[in-house]
Formats: C-alpha cells, structure tokens, sequence
C-alpha cells in the first residue's frame, strides 16, 4: 500500500473559477450564503478528480470575512451548514472519502499581528462545535504563529478525532524556514508535539519554500524520536510579502499546471509527506494529475 493519501485543492479561487457569486470580503462565504449549490459542485469536482480528503468550506465564516454583524447572525449556522454540504457529497457519492472540518486563521490570513487570544478563542470554539458532529478529521489552517496554535490546540484537545495543524510560511527561500510571525519551523514541530495533533502540515505558501520546511520538521523528529503525519498544500500566488493587506485585493496567480504542480509534489513525497493536496489556485486539474502519479506508485 502506497503511503499517500490525496487532499483537495482550493475551495475559494475554485468557487471564482467555476462561475459561483465571488467578491471581497465575503470570499468563500459568498456562495455557501448565496449558491451553496456551487459549494457541492466544487466538492464533487475534487472527489471527481481522486481528491481522499474534502475540506468544509468553513474558512470564510469568520468576522474578518463575514462582518461582525452577520457573523453574530449566522457565522456558527454558515460552518455547520458548510459541514454538511461537505457530508453529504461525500454520502452522495459513495466513495470512501474523508471530511475535514476546517479552522480558519480567525482575524485574516498572515496576519499573525492581529491575533487576539479572547476572541480567537470564542470564535475557534464556535467553528468547533457547529462542524463536529459532520466531520471525520481536523484541519486547522494557515497557521502562522505559536501563539494561534496554543488556542486551536486548546480548543481541537476536546475532539477524539485525528487534529492537523497546517502552518503558512515566509515566502522567502532560507537555510531555515520561519512562520509568517517569523517564528522558527522547528519551534513549531517541538509545540505541536506537546499536543495531540497527530500531523503537521504546510499550506497556503509558494511551493519552492516548502521543502525547508519538511527538512526542518525531519530534524526535530528525527532528535527527540517521535513522529507526526506531514500534509502539505501548497498554494499558486506570487510570493506574499510581510506587509500584505488580506481582502483589499486578490492576491495574484502564477498558474502553476498540473505537472509542474506534480514535480513539487514528487519531491514533497520523497522528504516524508503522506498527504498532499493544493491551497489557493490548485484546480481539480492538479488533483487529478497526483491522483494518476498516486496510482502509478501503487502499480509500481
């Protein structure tokens, strides 16, 4: 049996992509309120194309994106609707295909600066119980600092279910790979394994920093002799600066193709990760592409 399990792409540019209401600052939220309809046909494209592993499309349902207001009105009902959308596609399409409930970074992608534990806390705990009853696994994303892992880790310690911690990266090519607070890989690897999580991933970073990352992540194991699942999806932007303002603009796309998504994704594999999938601009095209190199290592 090949040790690689395929996760899904991008739900927000995938929603953009196939034509679903789409704007800022709504984001991925627009359609789950709007169209949910299109929420289950970009599920069904992923699972179509070989994608194990959906995500709920929960990372919008947050102040940052919703407002206050509506978030207060119906931010828990949008990540309980979300997780069940998420559920019965899978039922509906009788394939052995895992839900990841999904924790979104609660005060905006890479903006480590704005974390506020209190709050983070509440609104974590929220997205928490409206997905949990739906879900088979944890994913909590873009990660992009310690001190927002200590309130996910606190609030996913409640669930027997299998918890992934997803980090974001510095978009910057080093000897030593730092999360977007600037904080060290390796400081991460050595926290989380003083939780339950059961694996590490990396997400919603270029691809060419991720490497590093699982490099640095290895180090620690290999030293204290304990192990962790490593997951990574990388995303299709141009590098994000430290400076950047997530929902005053949309960050641009390389357009990586399936192959040469493929290429980053073989050497990912050989450094120790078991499941991969893509974040922002990874299209069922690229998922459909590892899912025909995961057969071709079955067969081999």
């Amino acid at each position: 049996m090949v040790n690689l399990t395929i996760l899904d792409g991008g739900m927000g540019r995938e929603l953009k992509r196939i034509g679903a209401p789409f704007s800022q600052p709504l984001w991925s939220a627009q359609a789950l309120i709007e169209s949910p309809q299109h929420v289950t046909q970009a599920h069904q494209g992923f699972i179509d194309a070989g994608a194990q592993i959906i995500t709920v499309n929960s990372y919008a349902c947050v102040p940052f994106h919703l407002g206050e207001e509506l978030y207060a009105e119906q931010g828990r009902e949008l990540a309980e609707k979300a997780a069940k959308i998420a559920r019965d596609v899978v039922t509906a399409s009788q394939k052995q295909v895992l839900v990841a409930g999904a924790i979104p970074p609660i005060f905006g992608s890479y903006r480590p600066d704005l974390f506020e534990e209190m709050s983070a806390y509440d609104i974590t705990e929220s997205l928490f119980e409206a997905q949990q009853p739906h879900v088979d696994i944890w994913l909590a994303e873009t990660v992009a600092s310690l001190g927002e892992l200590r309130v996910i880790t606190k609030v996913l310690s409640k669930t027997d279910k299998p918890v992934y911690i997803s980090f974001t990266l510095e978009d910057e090519i080093s000897e030593v790979s730092r999360l977007r607070s600037g904080e060290l890989v390796t400081d991460a690897v050595e926290a989380l394994l003083d939780t339950k999580a059961t694996g590490i991933f990396f997400n919603c970073s270029i691809p060419e920093v991720i490497e590093q990352a699982i490099e640095d992540v290895n180090q620690v194991l290999e030293r204290t002799g304990k192990t962790l699942t490593i997951g990574v999806y990388a995303n299709s932007f141009a590098p994000i600066k430290a400076e950047h303002q997530a929902n005053e603009s949309y960050q641009g796309l390389r357009n990586f193709s399936p192959t040469e998504y493929l290429e980053y994704a073989k050497t990912w594999y050989r450094l120790g990760a078991s499941i991969i999938g893509g974040c922002c601009g990874i299209e069922p095209s690229h998922i459909e592409e590892l899912t025909a190199w995961r057969s071709s290592l079955e067969e081999s």
